[in-house]
């Protein structure tokens, strides 16, 4: 049962869900699969992506959505569904689909799907197949799941043993670890089962899953429903309509104020209405679909325009055919007819069509070529004693620990750690990183990254489908699912485009066929010698119908979006958002950059000076070494780069380690606090250590001499980190002051990123206003600020990481976005960028208009950013907007000529040239020159995208050059 309750369905697992369709080719197509995705799971959907350059089709639901069900609604919808993947943990979300037959409908021979990609990487492929049968579907009463890993368990099945047992691993004609299962029960789910068997699986496993469920006399009703104000309201409807045995499934949607319910016999409906109403509440029955005749196979669509020409052709040649054979048979000539034209628009069409996929194609080759660094096989190094050992095996057989051999020009099989030699890489394909790479013992090396010196040895840490080359896969894959709001444009001309070609192909032969039996046109404009002006005018019309198309319109926006997340890809930039996160960028007002690890180089913070103030009350007996002893106890237990800092600087004084820490308690975005003794004079005091605003909310008084050190270094652009402590009272010494007081100061040099204040100017140089964000205190913050060129009014410290999100929001709310270099809008807001470390600061970037994320390692995966900077170099940033700014002008220039090249053809093609002569003839487009100037649309589009990668002048994309 679908959950009703708004919150419940909240809580429902999120999966994403992919499907590829052979005929998804055009923008109406686009607009067909939304509704019926939309219909048939009503609000379970979240959103649908489809791709007309890959033909996949994304969909965001909950888990109340099933793939069964929205399969059959885009097959009866008259889509193929030829495979179909999901993000979903274990293959219950793949519900009850079935086997697809072994006789392919196409040319009759046996197919099976490969779904052996790894899950974590490529989700799991599952064969689609009609999963409807005459308003049936099928589902026996077991449950059957055939593991066909090897020879004997084929054998088995060829043999027909008994098919109860839905898993049997006893055979010891199998590997060990493929008979390590074993699942009889024919209740309990056989694909947990099969979950736990994927660590062990490394052959292709083929899945069938027979299901079989009647839908005789089965309907959905959905109904307005009037008085709900909350979600207790969806509750009490909900529990109430559970309670019906005829009734099958419920889905209330409080925002709409309207329900979906499934039931059995259309009896029911007044019954229906009457629970409703019986609660309370207005039900008003709005539709009522009969389920069986819903699943039934629907015809073909034909919404393609060109085959509405194609089809007017033919049948018009072939009524010709039989008027003058009954008229005057004698005088019938091959030239009164247009099967040749038939035959050579159907030529051009399929010919522009097989152009126009080879183009697409080409938009994503930057993705194909990334999945092809990663080699195939490896060379296993193995050391048995004082015999070393090395073997030739498959990538995908390594495992975690394994040590193989990386020769000079070749790649690690997956990511790993450098044991033994030392050697330099050329990472370029992953970072953009032109100069090579040192690479020691004990530095970490990437799939798809080239030796370019001696080999080395390579322990592997990561496994497949794990490695870093196979996250920026992923992310640019799914960046490329993520459709631009520029293409709802497109969407919404298209839902238009074919009524409107449609009435001016009839209103086109109307007017010459009116103009042609009223004498307004010369008789010498006939040229047919049979059919008189019907003939005559038909051929305009058919020449409207082949040369107008919007695939040219659909296709302006995705290829161009492709190209540019596989040129970022080759720049060390990562799409995660897609086409909307290009749009975005392409209209950036505001870069906020966060201070530490963004603008300075982060990593290993240096602790520059310390001060211990033994002159203190509650430390004048305690030395320097057991107060810094004291120090690195407490810091020790802290990741924060700081305290890592402290840590080292402390370590580096060989102190004695006599020191005792208890009650460790981190507060969080200030410090540290602790209790701590020294075993030589067991005395206990409490201590705190972290920034000023910490000593404040502890009420420590900073003395002038304390202050003025602090002063000296804050304006050398150092941060402070400081020290108090207060004793623990004792019973035996009254006289000691129980107050705290400052004990130790320490100043933290973070170096400015060498890059950093070209990129601010780069970027001011644009008219694009810089402001950063710090935790430091103003001074600091100013000091920093100053030697990069940010002024000190754009200039926010303090600021805890919780509250870096707020800066963001406030920001967007005060300023005014751009128009032209100098002067702002007085109405609309301003795009604001953040660009942080992708961690500490993923509030931040989640509420700015655009996330971009300062990469680390092998760590690009960062869900809050719309970008992620795998190469951690800033130049990337200016990079972005470039490119994000080139993509989104291309997509304007492909949307502008796409309606140029229809408003243009289609007065041609309608006789708007036909009375100028040129050579003694008519200036015309006949049918058969209108499918190749249709063809010649989307190519032109197409290759319009593709011209990004030239880096030719005007047309294509450079990356600029920042002096730093």
């Amino acid at each position: 049962m679908a959950p009703s309750d708004r919150n419940a369905r909240q809580s429902l697992e999120t999966v994403t869900t992919s499907f590829l369709l052979d005929n998804l080719h055009c923008p109406t197509c686009v607009s067909t699969v939304k509704s019926v995705l939309h219909d048939s799971c009503a609000d379970h959907v979240r959103w649908v992506s489809p791709n007309i350059v890959t033909s996949v089709v994304t969909v965001e639901h909950d888990s109340a959505a099933t793939i069964k069900n929205m399969t059959a609604a885009l097959e009866d919808a008259g889509f193929e569904v030829s495979g179909v993947t999901s993000s979903a943990a274990d293959f219950s979300e793949l519900d009850e689909l079935e086997q697809r037959p072994p006789t392919s409908s196409r040319n009759g021979e046996a197919s099976r799907q490969d779904i052996s990609r790894p899950s974590a990487a490529l989700g799991r492929w599952i064969s689609a197949s009609r999963l409807t049968h005459k308003g049936k579907m099928v589902r026996p009463p077991q449950e059957h799941i055939h593991l066909l890993n090897c020879e004997q368990c084929r054998k088995t099945k060829e043999t027909g043993v008994d098919e109860k047992t839905i898993i049997e691993g006893k055979d010891t004609a199998c590997h060990p670890e493929e008979s390590a299962l074993s699942h009889t029960s024919s209740t309990a789910n056989p694909l947990d089962s099969l979950k736990s068997r994927e660590a062990v699986m490394s052959t292709k496993s083929f899945i069938t899953v027979d299901t079989e469920e009647k839908l005789q006399n089965v309907y959905r009703a959905t109904l307005a429903v009037g008085g709900m104000t909350c979600a207790a309201c969806v509750n009490t409807i909900s529990n109430e309509l559970d309670k019906k045995d005829w009734i099958t499934k419920v889905s209330i949607n409080l925002v709409s104020n309207s329900a979906t319910v499934e039931f059995v016999g259309r009896e029911n409906t007044d019954n229906l209405v009457e629970a409703i109403e019986d609660l309370g509440y207005d039900a008003t029955i709005d539709k009522v679909v009969d389920l069986e005749e819903e699943k039934a196979p629907s015809q073909v669509r034909t919404v393609e325009i060109l085959v509405d020409g194609t089809t007017i052709a033919y049948v018009s040649s072939v009524s010709q055919l039989i008027a003058a054979a009954a008229n005057h048979p004698e005088e019938i000539s091959d030239t009164n007819f247009y099967f040749d034209s038939v035959v050579f628009l159907t030529f051009f069409l399929l010919i522009g069509r097989l152009i126009e996929s080879y183009s697409k194609s080409k938009t994503g080759d930057a993705v194909e070529a990334l999945g092809k660094l990663r080699p195939t096989e490896a060379t296993l190094f193995e050391k048995q004693g004082d015999k070393e050992k090395t073997s030739v095996v498959a990538a995908d057989l390594l495992d975690f620990g394994d040590v193989v051999r990386v020769p000079h020009g070749g790649s690690p099989p997956a990511d790993g750690t450098v044991v033994q030699g030392e050697s330099s890489f050329d990472e370029s394909s992953l970072t953009g990183e032109s100069h090579l790479i040192k690479k020691n013992p004990g530095d970490q090396v990437f799939s798809g990254t080239v030796n370019k010196d001696a080999p080395i040895l390579v322990q592997i840490t990561g496994v497949s489908g794990q490695s870093m080359l196979d996250q920026i896969v992923n992310i640019v894959r799914e960046g490329q699912t993520k459709r631009a709001p520029m293409e709802q444009i497109a969407d919404l001309l298209t839902t238009y485009f074919v009524p409107i070609v449609t009435f001016v192909a009839i209103l086109t032969w109307l007017i010459w066929l009116a103009m042609g039996l009223s004498g307004r046109i010369p008789s010498h404009y006939l040229d047919v010698s049979s059919g008189g002006w019907v003939a005559f005018s038909l051929q305009f019309a058919i020449a409207v119908f082949v040369v107008a198309c919007p695939c040219g319109l659909g296709l302006a926006a995705p290829t161009a979006i492709f190209i540019g997340g596989g040129m970022a890809a080759k720049h060390g930039i990562l799409a995660k958002g897609g086409g909307e996160a290009f749009e975005k960028a392409s209209r950036i007002d505001c870069v906020v950059f966060d201070k530490t690890g963004t603008l300075t180089v982060g990593g290993q913070p240096t602790i520059t000076d310390s001060e211990i103030f033994p002159d203190s009350t509650e430390v004048n007996n305690k030395t320097t070494e057991s107060m810094l002893a004291a120090l690195k106890a407490v810091e020790d237990n802290s990741s924060h780069p700081i305290a890592k800092a402290i840590v080292t600087y402390c370590s580096a004084k060989g102190l004695d380690t006599n020191v005792v820490v208890e009650n460790l308690e981190e507060i969080p975005g200030k410090g540290m606090k602790a209790v701590y003794r020294t075993l030589t004079h067991d005395k206990s005091f409490e201590i705190i250590v972290g920034n000023e605003a910490l000593l404040k909310d502890f009420s420590v008084s900073i003395s002038t001499k304390v202050s003025e050190a602090l002063q000296k270094w804050k304006t050398e652009a150092k941060s402070i980190a400081l020290a108090a402590t207060k004793p623990i009272s004792s019973e035996n010494d009254a006289t000691i002051s129980l107050k705290w007081s400052v004990a130790a100061a320490l100043s933290i040099s973070d170096p400015i990123r060498e890059e950093a204040p070209a990129i601010v100017r780069a970027l001011q140089s644009r008219g694009t206003r810089v402001w950063m964000l710090s935790g430091d205190n103003s001074v600091t913050a100013s000091a920093v600020a100053a030697r990069i060129g940010i002024p000190s009014d754009q200039v926010i410290s303090g600021v805890l990481p919780a509250q870096k999100s707020e800066k963001i929001t406030y920001l967007q709310s005060t300023l005014k976005a751009r128009v032209g270099h100098d002067s702002e809008s007085t109405t609309r807001r301003a795009t604001v960028a953040m660009v942080g470390d992708g961690i500490n600061d993923s509030p931040a970037l989640t509420a700015a208009d655009v996330g971009v994320a300062i990469g680390s390692g092998s760590d690009v995966a960062i869900s809050s950013a719309d970008f992620v900077l795998v190469k951690s170099d800033l130049r990337g940033i200016v990079t972005l907007l470039d490119l994000s700014g080139a993509v989104f002008r291309r997509i304007k220039f492909n949307f502008g000529w796409a309606l140029i090249y229809n408003a243009i053809a289609v007065p041609v093609a309608a006789g708007a040239l036909y009375p100028i002569m040129s050579n003694g003839k008519h200036v015309r487009l006949d049918p058969v020159w209108a499918s190749l100037a249709m063809a010649l649309s989307s190519i032109s589009v197409v290759t319009s995208s593709l011209l990004l990668r030239s880096g030719l002048p005007l047309v294509g994309f450079r990356e600029r050059t920042v002096q730093v």
